[in-house]
């Protein structure tokens, strides 16, 4: 506009001899100022201040989230229905204070907020949450408390006989690994649970006697015979340790004496208390429990040799010379007993001769 004022300024001093254009012609066009119109820049404000107000509106009008409780000693967290959240996953922890989680705001569209529902939040967290409570409370399950007897290993529930049982085969197996002292401390414990364990008692004295300790293995077969003396075996085993002792005749009897009910059919045991009772010059007895021993195994030479020695000791030579003769003509003996018994047999003979 500026360039086509300046045009019609030449022209108009061109056209008059004292350079002034005539006021009735044509004149400058005035110019225009520069920018928006004002209009347009008056409208385009009031249409913010018309959007501010209604986002503004739109902002307040929407009903405020609550925060949501998470009860981390409850399972499931359950949200409210109008609003899709994700639980958080349960924290198995000691019971502690309820923890308010911090959950991003969502966003919503202004056809979708209404004002109604924002006055039920309350209640209705109420009641969501005491809903959450009772399977928490429903889901406790009592356990019923071991028995005595018992006892929890490893989540399991063991009597005491599995125990003992469990200790003794702890001790065999360190036997078999070579750890003979940690297998003789695993038998003392399975014999203080159970004093009447007859393997664990049995094994730890044959280990006692192998360690060359007999006193320690004679108590242990004194605590076991003191339990139940029902049990010739070790009857017999304590017997012979205490025959090993100066002046251990008397307490090898006594032993062997209160174990012989229980051996009425042992042929072992009345030749064992034979040979103990002929050690005490009591010959008679001894050769009555030869003969019982006997009655159980007719073909031993050696009982029957030993039954030949008590006879000719008691004043029965011709029944010694019986018994010696049955033993020679068994020839099971060794050499040694062998040559014993011929001996015996020229002594009768030569007694009976004279």
């Amino acid at each position: 506009m500026s360039l086509i004022n300046k045009m019609l300024q030449d022209l108009d001093a061109r056209g008059t001899p004292d350079g002034r254009g005539d006021a009735a012609g044509i004149r400058s066009v005035p110019e225009r100022e520069r920018g928006l119109p004002r209009a347009l820049v008056f409208g385009g404000a009031a249409g913010l201040t018309a959007a501010a107000i209604a986002l503004s509106w739109v902002y307040l009008k929407r009903p405020a989230v609550p925060p949501m409780l998470v009860n981390v000693a409850s399972t499931p967290v359950l949200a409210p229905a109008p609003l899709p959240v994700v639980a958080p996953a349960p924290v198995v922890a000691a019971p502690v204070a309820p923890v308010v989680a911090d959950e991003p705001e969502p966003v919503f569209q202004a056809e979708e907020v209404a004002p109604a529902p924002a006055k039920a939040r309350p209640a209705e967290l109420r009641r969501i949450t005491e809903k959450a409570a009772e399977p928490a409370a429903a889901s406790v399950v009592k356990t019923p408390e071991p028995a005595a007897s018992e006892r929890i290993i490893d989540g399991k529930h063991v009597t005491a006989q599995q125990r003992v049982e469990n200790e003794y085969r702890r001790a065999l197996a360190q036997l078999q690994d070579g750890r003979v002292s940690d297998a003789m401390l695993a038998l003392q414990h399975t014999l203080q649970l159970d004093p009447r364990h007859q393997g664990a008692r049995e094994t730890l004295v044959r280990l006692l006697l192998e360690a060359q300790r007999p006193d320690e293995a004679a108590r242990q077969l004194q605590l076991s015979l003191a339990l139940d003396p029902k049990q010739p075996a070790q009857a017999m085993m304590l017997a012979r340790l205490q025959l090993d002792k100066a002046n251990g005749g008397a307490a090898a009897l006594e032993t062997l004496t209160r174990s012989l009910p229980y051996a009425t059919d042992n042929g072992e045991y009345h030749a064992f208390l034979a040979g103990v009772l002929q050690r005490e010059q009591r010959y008679r007895e001894a050769s009555e429990h030869y003969q019982q021993a006997l009655q159980t195994a007719p073909d031993n030479s050696v009982w029957w040799m030993g039954l030949g020695i008590a006879l000719q000791a008691d004043n029965h030579p011709a029944q010694a010379r019986q018994a010696f003769e049955r033993a020679k003509g068994l020839q099971t003996l060794s050499p040694q007993l062998q040559a014993f018994v011929e001996r015996k047999l020229v002594q009768l003979t030569a007694a009976a001769a004279k």
